[in-house]
């Protein structure tokens, strides 16, 4: 694990006991903002940006989805300080941080995601493949599998409901948490994850990155991911079918 990574775990547990302190309240409520990223910061965007920037500024300028372009550097972070806001100012525990960092060239070097409400992280090793393990111990693996997953993910499903609608009648069970990087991160333990519409950078440098040696089709319109190609092209189907008398948001 190199110094990269370290500082990204201090910043999370950092992050971690902030938002579990709650004793500032005006933390958990918007306060007008529109971030980098075009949706209404809170107080707790800020703050995570704020130590999340303090511990990440030395590796590279940062672009943040609350503030933008921050600091300089060779290097850049992708960095959402806080995946999930809704959540977490709902005190519902599934929300986190996810970080990407891009060498001069371009090429995503670093991804990193973590739970900040179970204390879950996600990286990538030396050799890109993905690892799971904890701020709590040290103990690193390849993410935990489960041999017949039930579930799915679909972010943003209540926007689609004919592909609710379709996927329902084919069997194909879901769950919409809304935290799309972390939701990225814990794919390879689920039986399908499905994003339609626009995505944004702040929510898949990192989390994609960690998909990588998964079945992935990816298009101008949706994203799918699955483990299994025969379980890809079920869900395709069921979206392709769908989509034709669909709305998709620009």
């Amino acid at each position: 694990m190199n110094d990269f990574y370290r500082a990204s775990i201090e910043a999370s547990h950092e992050a971690m006991r902030l938002i579990r302190d709650r004793e500032n309240i005006s933390l958990f409520s918007k306060n007008g903002f529109v971030g980098a990223g075009g949706d209404i910061s809170s107080g707790l965007d800020l703050e995570l940006e704020r130590i999340f920037v303090k511990y990440l500024s030395k590796f590279g300028k940062i672009d943040s989805e609350e503030s933008g372009l921050i600091g300089d550097g060779k290097d850049s972070i992708i960095l959402d300080p806080l995946d999930g806001s809704s959540n977490a100012l709902s005190h519902f525990p599934y929300y986190g941080v996810s970080i990407a960092r891009l060498n001069a060239q371009g090429i995503l070097t670093d991804a990193y995601v973590a739970n900040l409400a179970n204390g879950d992280i996600f990286y990538l090793d030396d050799n890109e493949e993905a690892l799971q393990g904890s701020l709590f111990n040290n103990d690193w693996k390849k993410p935990i599998l489960a041999p017949n997953p039930e579930i799915g993910i679909f972010e943003k499903a209540y926007a689609y409901p004919k592909i609710v609608s379709a996927l329902d009648e084919e069997g194909l069970k879901f769950r919409t948490p809304g935290a799309v990087a972390l939701s990225l991160a814990y794919t390879h333990t689920l039986n399908y994850f499905i994003f339609i519409g626009s995505y944004r950078l702040y929510d898949f440098a990192a989390g994609l990155a960690l998909c990588k040696g998964m079945e992935i089709e990816m298009t101008q319109d949706y994203i799918i991911i699955a483990k299994d190609i025969e379980i890809l092209k079920r869900v395709s189907m069921v979206v392709n079918s769908a989509l034709s008398s669909e709305d998709i948001d620009g």
